[in-house]
């Protein structure tokens, strides 16, 4: 399945995006972010550069459309914390360690959100929506939140996101770092 929702994609289209996908994702654990080059996409998946870019408006706009495949088809975690603040630290934990698995397309993605590009800004609002009901089914439904602590939630995971990329702490002290954040927005919100 095509993660281009703006985009009703025959067989052979999701094929075509697929392979460039895939090599763009092998790119970007060769050479980086930096230096890859959307000639360089076409070139290894075997296409035009004008069919690359007939999918994806710009480079930022890939790496926006590979994080938001590589959150959109994980299924999370199996949620067994007691309580909403264990189930929520599970579920940071997990998407902690899925960015730190990808670190070449978090790198890439973290540099990409800036963009002004209306698909980026498409897709980071996906991507929050996502995490906000994520949070919200690791609450669980018995639980009274405020809107504003899912927010909150999603502003950590973001803001950890960035604080990554900009070197403050490796994508591997994510989960740590997510874990205490959880715990001091649940206890100020009761």
């Amino acid at each position: 399945m095509s993660t281009l929702p703006r985009q009703s994609l025959n067989a052979r289209q999701v094929e075509t995006v697929e392979r460039i996908y895939i090599e763009s994702s092998r790119l970007l654990d060769e050479i980086g972010h930096e230096q890859l080059t959307m000639r360089m996409v076409a070139q290894r998946a075997g296409v035009s550069p004008a069919t690359v870019y007939n999918y994806f408006a710009s480079k930022d706009h890939l790496f926006a459309e590979l994080f938001w495949r590589l959150l959109d088809r994980d299924a999370g975690p199996r949620l067994t914390g007691r309580t909403p603040v264990k189930r929520l630290q599970q579920l940071v934990r997990h998407l902690a360690d899925l960015i730190a698995s990808t670190p070449a397309l978090s790198a890439a993605v973290n540099k990409s959100f800036f963009s002004g590009d209306p698909e980026v800004e498409r897709l980071r609002g996906a991507i929050g929506r996502l995490w906000v009901r994520r949070f919200r089914e690791a609450i669980g439904p018995e639980a009274e939140v405020e809107p504003v602590v899912l927010t909150t939630l999603a502003f950590a995971v973001s803001g950890a996101l960035l604080q990554a990329g900009f070197g403050v702490f490796t994508y591997d002290r994510l989960a740590t770092h997510l874990e205490g954040a959880v715990a001091v927005i649940m206890r100020g919100s009761g």
